[in-house]
């Protein structure tokens, strides 16, 4: 079986090598249904990162649903997703083939939809927004980190998986969904009709501020982990240290995330050593990614976190604490530590399936409880061409940081 892996705001590891052992003496006297459902059964009883599977027998599981008449595709595919609901892990879920080529979609640099990151409230079912795309109707609709979408086109997200939920939020661009919305600082829910529109996903944002006291500072906004993402840092720092950078404002707010290599890659930018992330399997064995020098800068460094700060981003963000490469400033992260890897089934669906979860250097657990910054910021909702103004509070305090190292370092 080919493994692909991918990421959208979903964090991957590298490939699990999986050894399949042999099927039942009876697997030629299955139909294509079963067969179907007793590979997404193998995957899941081989990779999944809980060796208990919640806490209940995955054999009976698998013996229990093969006895259904599964006479159609669309009833196999119910069925496994009510297998992996009984783990009761809305990370872990089937991606109907049309959903499994959007996803990779995703992460080729551009979508058409609306253009939100969004993620499952575990404990209530409800569809909550990590982030909005930077330039995306739905950061120009005014949808924020924190959001919580109640239903689209009138139908409760509560019947939804979240890749259910992620696809009727696609469309044609120039068509239209309204999003229901309801705010952390409301009661009443909103209706928002959008316009989908084709989104290009450019992950960074650079550009060299002014400052008259110690000299030009290297502001890096980076919104996503792709597959440019390290190349397109690496630049903007060697083109900042050209031009006399005393140090970096490294701004993941709103980040959700995404691929795994690329974070730990950007981490080993700015990191002569030290260990970047720990990831922990289901048979509790501990694997590592670390730097590997030499870092491409040493200037001073500032990170600036929110709650839209989510699993790559946090994986880098407590690389640069906890190796005391940087500081943290701004809001306490998403707090999202599982690790998924994407599997192929024979019909062109997928799985995404928890392998692991990761901890920081300091073996730190951040699974829903995040990254506290070394400096607490609160900051009122800002629009993006705010950013980096006085309305900042967040860089703003970046920048008297940097400034007060720069000073103490030339005293010294």
């Amino acid at each position: 079986m080919k493994k692909r892996f991918f990421q959208i705001a979903l964090l991957l590891i590298l490939p699990v090598i999986l050894t399949w052992g042999l099927w039942t003496s009876s697997a030629a006297a299955l139909t294509k249904e079963q067969s179907l459902l007793g590979e997404a059964w193998r995957i899941v009883n081989l990779a999944y990162v809980d060796d208990s599977f919640n806490h209940q027998n995955w054999w009976f599981k698998r013996q229990k649903l093969m006895k259904k008449p599964l006479k159609t595709r669309e009833e196999t595919y119910s069925t496994i997703q009510e297998m992996l609901a009984s783990l009761e892990d809305p990370f872990t879920r089937l991606l109907k083939p049309q959903q499994y080529r959007n996803l990779q979609v995703d992460t080729s640099g551009e979508l058409t939809g609306v253009g939100l990151q969004i993620a499952l409230d575990s404990q209530t079912g409800e569809l909550i927004v990590i982030s909005p795309l930077e330039g995306s109707p739905a950061e120009t609709a005014g949808i924020q980190s924190g959001d919580r979408v109640v239903k689209i086109d009138g139908h409760p997200t509560t019947e939804f998986s979240l890749d259910e939920a992620a696809n009727r939020m696609r469309g044609a661009v120039g068509s239209s969904v309204v999003l229901t919305i309801l705010k952390e600082s409301s009661d009443q829910p909103q209706d928002i009709k959008i316009i989908r529109a084709q989104i290009e996903i450019n992950p960074v944002y650079a550009k060299l501020k002014s400052n008259p006291e110690t000299g030009p500072i290297g502001y890096i906004r980076l919104s996503q982990f792709n597959a440019n993402a390290t190349t397109e840092v690496s630049q903007a720092v060697k083109s900042f240290e050209e031009q006399g950078a005393i140090g970096y404002v490294l701004d993941l707010r709103n980040n959700p995330g995404g691929l795994l290599q690329a974070g730990v890659e950007i981490g080993r930018l700015w990191l002569d050593e030290g260990t970047i992330v720990y990831t922990v399997n289901r048979q509790r064995i501990l694997g590592s990614f670390s730097a590997e020098g030499p870092a491409i800068t040493n200037a001073p460094l500032v990170v600036l976190t929110n709650q839209g700060t989510a699993s790559a981003s946090e994986i880098l963000a407590g690389a640069l604490q906890d190796n005391g490469r940087a500081l943290l400033v701004g809001e306490k992260t998403f707090g999202k530590g599982l690790i998924q890897s994407l599997f192929d089934l024979s019909d062109g669906s997928g799985l995404a399936v928890t392998v692991a979860k990761y901890e920081t250097p300091n073996h730190k657990d951040i699974n829903k409880l995040g990254i506290i910054p070394d400096f607490l910021v609160e900051q009122d909702p800002i629009l993006p061409n705010e950013i980096t103004t006085e309305t900042d509070k967040q860089y703003q305090t970046a920048v008297e940081l940097l400034t007060s190292q720069v000073v103490l370092a030339n005293a010294a």
